[in-house]
Protein backbone atom coordinates (compact mmCIF):
# COMPACT_ATOMS: atom_id res chain seq x y z
CA UNK A 1 0.00 0.00 0.00
CA UNK A 2 1.34 3.39 -0.97
CA UNK A 3 4.54 2.17 -2.71
CA UNK A 4 3.78 4.17 -5.85
CA UNK A 5 3.15 6.97 -4.45
CA UNK A 6 7.01 6.86 -2.14
CA UNK A 7 8.69 6.00 -5.24
CA UNK A 8 6.89 9.32 -6.99
CA UNK A 9 7.72 11.30 -3.55
CA UNK A 10 11.50 10.13 -3.57
CA UNK A 11 11.85 10.94 -6.91
CA UNK A 12 9.94 13.71 -7.59
CA UNK A 13 10.70 15.56 -4.03
CA UNK A 14 14.20 14.28 -3.27
CA UNK A 15 16.16 13.14 -6.60
CA UNK A 16 14.50 15.90 -8.46
CA UNK A 17 16.05 18.46 -5.49
CA UNK A 18 19.77 17.30 -5.33
CA UNK A 19 19.62 14.36 -2.80
CA UNK A 20 21.96 12.02 -4.12
CA UNK A 21 22.37 9.95 -0.48
CA UNK A 22 21.27 6.25 -2.11
CA UNK A 23 20.82 4.88 1.08
CA UNK A 24 18.90 8.26 2.30
CA UNK A 25 16.51 8.07 -0.74
CA UNK A 26 16.13 3.62 0.20
CA UNK A 27 15.61 4.06 3.71
CA UNK A 28 12.00 6.88 2.76
CA UNK A 29 11.17 4.58 -0.10
CA UNK A 30 10.80 2.05 2.55
CA UNK A 31 9.22 3.86 5.26
CA UNK A 32 5.52 4.35 5.30
CA UNK A 33 5.23 7.86 6.37
CA UNK A 34 1.44 7.35 6.52
CA UNK A 35 1.64 5.35 9.39
CA UNK A 36 3.12 7.99 11.63
CA UNK A 37 -0.18 10.49 11.31
CA UNK A 38 -3.51 10.06 11.39
CA UNK A 39 -5.56 8.26 8.84
CA UNK A 40 -7.49 11.18 8.19
CA UNK A 41 -4.24 12.56 6.30
CA UNK A 42 -3.22 9.66 4.60
CA UNK A 43 -4.41 11.46 1.21
CA UNK A 44 -1.38 13.85 2.00
CA UNK A 45 1.23 11.92 3.37
CA UNK A 46 3.13 11.69 0.43
CA UNK A 47 2.72 15.36 -0.67
CA UNK A 48 5.27 17.30 -0.35
CA UNK A 49 4.06 19.40 3.20
CA UNK A 50 4.37 19.28 7.04
CA UNK A 51 1.61 18.17 8.40
CA UNK A 52 -0.25 18.18 12.15
CA UNK A 53 0.36 15.00 14.29
CA UNK A 54 -1.37 16.67 17.55
CA UNK A 55 -0.19 18.77 20.29
CA UNK A 56 0.51 21.46 18.13
CA UNK A 57 3.36 19.83 16.84
CA UNK A 58 4.25 18.38 12.71
CA UNK A 59 5.36 15.91 10.92
CA UNK A 60 8.21 17.44 8.59
CA UNK A 61 7.93 17.73 4.99
CA UNK A 62 9.87 14.45 3.22
CA UNK A 63 12.41 16.89 1.88
CA UNK A 64 13.35 18.74 4.95
CA UNK A 65 13.41 15.03 6.46
CA UNK A 66 15.75 13.75 3.69
CA UNK A 67 18.35 16.80 3.71
CA UNK A 68 18.96 16.51 7.77
CA UNK A 69 19.48 12.95 7.36
CA UNK A 70 21.67 13.25 4.45
CA UNK A 71 23.69 16.06 6.42
CA UNK A 72 24.63 13.15 9.24
CA UNK A 73 26.25 11.53 6.22
CA UNK A 74 25.26 7.64 8.08
CA UNK A 75 27.55 4.94 6.36
CA UNK A 76 25.67 2.47 8.98
CA UNK A 77 27.55 1.83 12.37
CA UNK A 78 26.53 4.72 13.79
CA UNK A 79 25.15 5.79 17.14
CA UNK A 80 22.44 8.63 16.75
CA UNK A 81 20.53 11.27 19.25
CA UNK A 82 17.21 12.40 17.94
CA UNK A 83 15.95 15.48 19.84
CA UNK A 84 12.01 16.02 18.96
CA UNK A 85 10.16 12.32 18.25
CA UNK A 86 7.25 13.91 17.17
CA UNK A 87 5.71 11.33 14.95
CA UNK A 88 8.76 9.53 14.67
CA UNK A 89 9.02 9.33 10.80
CA UNK A 90 12.42 10.81 11.73
CA UNK A 91 13.64 8.55 13.72
CA UNK A 92 12.59 5.33 11.58
CA UNK A 93 14.11 6.95 8.78
CA UNK A 94 17.39 7.43 10.92
CA UNK A 95 16.97 3.21 12.46
CA UNK A 96 17.28 2.20 8.53
CA UNK A 97 20.37 3.69 8.48
CA UNK A 98 22.86 3.47 11.51
CA UNK A 99 22.95 1.07 14.40
CA UNK A 100 21.16 3.08 17.21
CA UNK A 101 18.72 5.60 17.57
CA UNK A 102 18.16 7.64 20.50
CA UNK A 103 15.19 9.92 20.65
CA UNK A 104 13.66 12.31 23.33
CA UNK A 105 10.14 13.53 23.28
CA UNK A 106 9.27 15.96 25.85
CA UNK A 107 5.00 15.43 25.41
CA UNK A 108 4.23 12.01 27.14
CA UNK A 109 1.12 11.48 24.98
CA UNK A 110 2.74 12.14 21.43
CA UNK A 111 5.82 9.60 22.97
CA UNK A 112 2.97 7.21 23.65
CA UNK A 113 1.32 6.79 20.46
CA UNK A 114 4.92 6.94 18.29
CA UNK A 115 6.26 4.18 20.85
CA UNK A 116 3.05 2.14 19.56
CA UNK A 117 4.05 2.51 16.15
CA UNK A 118 7.80 1.95 16.32
CA UNK A 119 6.45 -1.52 18.08
CA UNK A 120 3.90 -2.42 15.30
CA UNK A 121 6.92 -1.75 12.57
CA UNK A 122 9.35 -3.80 14.42
CA UNK A 123 11.94 -0.92 15.60
CA UNK A 124 14.26 -2.58 17.70
CA UNK A 125 16.68 0.05 17.59
CA UNK A 126 15.18 2.65 18.50
CA UNK A 127 15.05 3.64 22.10
CA UNK A 128 12.66 6.47 23.48
CA UNK A 129 12.18 8.68 26.79
CA UNK A 130 9.92 11.26 27.85
CA UNK A 131 11.99 14.61 28.81
CA UNK A 132 13.96 17.75 28.28
CA UNK A 133 15.62 17.11 24.88
CA UNK A 134 17.35 20.61 24.92
CA UNK A 135 19.80 18.67 27.98
CA UNK A 136 20.35 15.82 25.36
CA UNK A 137 21.14 12.19 26.50
CA UNK A 138 24.71 12.59 28.63
CA UNK A 139 24.17 9.07 30.26
CA UNK A 140 24.13 7.55 26.60
CA UNK A 141 26.88 10.18 24.96
CA UNK A 142 29.15 10.43 23.02
CA UNK A 143 26.97 9.95 19.62
CA UNK A 144 27.71 10.25 16.37
CA UNK A 145 24.82 12.38 14.93
CA UNK A 146 22.91 14.57 16.67
CA UNK A 147 19.34 15.89 15.12
CA UNK A 148 16.89 18.21 16.21
CA UNK A 149 13.35 18.75 15.03
CA UNK A 150 12.79 21.66 16.63
CA UNK A 151 14.27 25.34 16.37
CA UNK A 152 16.40 26.63 18.51
CA UNK A 153 17.46 30.53 19.22
CA UNK A 154 21.18 29.48 19.28
CA UNK A 155 23.41 26.24 19.02
CA UNK A 156 23.29 24.91 22.55
CA UNK A 157 26.67 24.18 23.86
CA UNK A 158 25.28 20.42 25.22
CA UNK A 159 25.04 19.48 22.10
CA UNK A 160 28.78 19.36 20.48
CA UNK A 161 29.66 18.27 24.32
CA UNK A 162 27.76 15.26 23.25
CA UNK A 163 29.21 14.36 20.00
CA UNK A 164 31.92 11.96 19.58
CA UNK A 165 34.91 13.46 17.32
CA UNK A 166 33.97 13.63 13.89
CA UNK A 167 30.44 13.91 14.63
CA UNK A 168 28.05 16.07 13.30
CA UNK A 169 25.25 17.91 14.62
CA UNK A 170 21.88 18.82 12.37
CA UNK A 171 20.25 21.58 13.98
CA UNK A 172 17.56 24.56 13.02
CA UNK A 173 18.55 27.83 14.76
CA UNK A 174 16.98 31.28 14.28
CA UNK A 175 13.72 33.13 15.27
CA UNK A 176 10.68 31.48 15.94
CA UNK A 177 8.94 31.64 12.57
CA UNK A 178 12.12 31.73 10.60
CA UNK A 179 15.28 29.71 10.75
CA UNK A 180 18.67 28.28 9.10
CA UNK A 181 19.40 25.26 8.77
CA UNK A 182 23.14 24.50 10.21
CA UNK A 183 25.55 21.57 10.39
CA UNK A 184 27.87 21.11 12.72
CA UNK A 185 31.03 18.98 13.08
CA UNK A 186 33.35 18.32 16.09
CA UNK A 187 36.82 18.75 15.81
CA UNK A 188 39.79 18.55 17.90
CA UNK A 189 40.38 21.69 16.61
CA UNK A 190 36.96 23.09 17.77
CA UNK A 191 33.35 22.57 16.03
CA UNK A 192 33.74 23.33 12.47
CA UNK A 193 30.10 24.93 11.09
CA UNK A 194 28.17 25.03 7.93
CA UNK A 195 24.97 26.30 6.76
CA UNK A 196 22.26 24.21 4.54
CA UNK A 197 19.35 25.81 3.93
CA UNK A 198 16.15 28.21 4.97
CA UNK A 199 13.49 26.20 6.76
CA UNK A 200 10.89 26.81 9.69
CA UNK A 201 9.98 24.30 12.54
CA UNK A 202 8.60 24.43 15.68
CA UNK A 203 9.93 26.06 18.68
CA UNK A 204 12.88 23.61 20.72
CA UNK A 205 11.25 24.29 24.09
CA UNK A 206 13.54 23.41 27.18
CA UNK A 207 16.54 24.53 29.53
CA UNK A 208 18.26 25.49 26.69
CA UNK A 209 15.95 26.38 24.05
CA UNK A 210 12.97 28.46 23.95
CA UNK A 211 10.95 28.48 27.03
CA UNK A 212 7.35 28.12 27.24
CA UNK A 213 5.67 31.85 27.26
CA UNK A 214 8.39 32.98 24.98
Amino acid sequence: MFEEERSMMVRYQLMDRDIVDRRVLKAMEKVPRHLFMDESLWDRAYSDMALPIGEGQTISQPFMVAIMTELLELKGDEKVLEIGTGSGYQAAVLAELCREVYTIERIERLAQRTKRVFDELGYTNITLRVGDGTVGWPEEAPFDGIIVTAAAPEIPEVYIEQLSDGGRLVIPVGERYSQMLYKVERTKAGPLIYTSTPCVFVPLIGEHGWKEDQ
